[in-house]
């Protein structure tokens, strides 16, 4: 296993649950709101298990590889993506399932988590893959894999200071994640 290739694999499901979501006769309310349900769950726990495995992993590997204004940039750029998918899909959820303003959320949703994707690939994963060893990469996919497992029924939406976030990583406040449910860390703004 490799954690890139985990979050790849996310990011393929998020494409492919937007896509369903297009699929659907608007007049099917239950049915897109059943898979929007998913669906915001799932962008909400990938971020979160990104922002509690990935990136403090990213961070380290680049300071130790001397290219610490780099990975500071794509992470300080990630938490603001994800705060904006956050704040999108809490849009969606004030307009009726079904409603031009409805789809109008979702879509701005899917532009917000697809400009993230697009550069994280480009970016973060490309440089992770060229940082970390294969062994670590394996280790925090089992991490990565524990910690959406164990919290498949969904995680609180909780935005964070970007700066704040990178300063407690490399200050060492943040700890990698374990896979546990380290509730306390998670409710960190």
């Amino acid at each position: 296993m490799d954690i890139t290739e985990l979050i790849l694999d996310d990011h393929r499901e998020q494409r492919r649950l937007f896509a369903i979501l297009e699929q659907i006769d608007r007049a099917e309310t239950g049915v897109l709101s059943a898979i929007w349900a998913r669906l915001a769950a799932f962008l909400e726990l990938h971020a979160l298990a990104e922002e509690e495995i990935f990136y403090p992993a990213l961070l380290r590997v680049g300071i130790a590889a001397h290219r610490k204004g780099g990975v500071e940039d794509e992470t300080l750029d990630a938490i603001h993506d994800h705060n904006e998918i956050r704040d999108a899909i809490a849009d969606v959820a004030s307009h009726p399932v079904g409603t031009d303003a409805w789809y109008a959320a979702v879509a701005a949703a899917n532009l917000a988590n697809s400009d993230h994707m697009a550069e994280e690939e480009r970016e973060g994963l490309t440089d992770f893959r060229r940082l970390a060893g294969l062994q670590t990469r394996h280790q925090l996919a089992v991490s990565f894999a524990a910690f959406e497992a164990r919290n498949f029924a969904g995680v609180e939406p909780v935005d964070k200071d970007p700066a704040e976030y990178v300063r407690e990583v490399e200050q060492g406040q943040r700890t990698q994640a374990s896979g546990s449910l380290s509730v306390g860390s998670m409710k960190r703004n």
